[in-house]
């Protein structure tokens, strides 16, 4: 029985480069059936070359991938998505530039058959401060930040190194404590970052293969746990602040003897069930421009039973 299908919500103020996220993950999707959400095609979203066929409110894109409009009918876009054979594995809104990724997030919550997974929002380095600052667009602009399980700070080849440092710092103070700041260029976010490791199957997980991206250092982590954990305690331990992880997902067992899967994006963490199947649990955690602190990794997945 398949379980709620997972979903990303890509937000950011016009020109942040959502839109250019959204063709990166999809050029390199590395097999993952996307569902991509849009309001509308009056802009078509999706790059020309990645169209294989069009129809009416969707959009068939390379690789099994669909791109669907749904105006002001976000809810039975999602249902209409429930239907598709195959079913996607996957579904990220884009949302406008003007739209509260918050809101949705919170519509996301209250559909059992879909798993709000992240809420990821771009700024542009190099005009967000500016445009925070402006009486009209500075209330949409704190909101949108504020929702930000993950801030991605795009653009970041545009501004010095100082600059860059100082907009880090004045977005940290608009986000919830410890949110990852993630500095790119041309919105070229790895994908394993916003999708989370890929599943192959029920009982592995696999880490893509790198894609060009800024900054240079990720750190990428994975191990087998062999015994039972508290797959709760574990999440939670992952999400952390201390342990600076951006990622992070498991398929574990848990004391209850059920296979668990565990998702952390950020400071966000969630444990579903899996369907049971034999062997150890796997653990893979990704941390952005710092080095994953191994020894209190270890102590996390000791202190829960790993």
């Amino acid at each position: 029985m398949a379980g709620p299908l997972p979903v990303t919500i890509v937000g950011g103020y016009l020109g942040a480069g959502k839109t250019t996220l959204v063709n990166h993950l999809l050029r390199h999707a590395d097999g993952r059936r996307l569902a991509i959400l849009v309001n509308d095609f009056g802009e078509l979203p999706i790059d020309v070359d990645l169209i294989e066929q069009r129809g009416a409110g969707v959009i068939g894109i390379a690789g099994g991938c669909v791109c669907c409009a749904y105006g002001s009918d976000m809810m039975g876009a999602l249902d209409d998505l429930l239907a598709l054979s195959p079913r996607p594995e996957h579904v990220l809104i884009e949302c406008s530039g003007v739209a509260l990724p918050g809101a949705v997030a919170a519509a996301i919550q209250l559909l059992s058959s879909f798993r709000l997974d992240a809420v990821i929002v771009l700024a542009d380095a190099e005009t967000v401060r500016s445009h925070a600052a402006d009486r009209y667009m500075g209330d949409t602009i704190a909101r949108q930040l504020a929702a930000a399980d993950l801030l991605v700070l795009n653009k970041a080849d545009l501004v010095a190194d100082n600059t860059l440092a100082a907009t880090s710092a004045w977005v940290a103070g608009l986000l919830a404590p410890a949110t990852p700041i993630i500095p790119v260029r041309q919105s070229a976010l790895p994908v394993d970052i916003v999708l989370g490791p890929q599943a192959a199957g029920a009982a592995r997980l696999v880490l893509a293969p790198p894609q060009p991206h800024d900054p240079s250092a990720w750190d990428r982590w994975q191990t087998e746990l062999h015994g039972p954990v508290d797959a709760d305690r574990l999440a939670a331990a992952l999400a952390a602040p201390e342990l600076g992880l951006a990622r992070a997902k498991g398929m574990v067992t848990d004391r209850s003897g059920g296979r668990r899967l565990i998702q952390v994006v950020g400071r966000r963490w969630s444990v579903t069930p899996l369907p049971d199947t034999d062997g150890p649990g796997r653990l893979i955690a990704i941390a952005a421009g710092q080095p994953i602190p191994r020894a209190a990794l270890a102590r996390a997945i000791g202190a829960a039973g790993g």
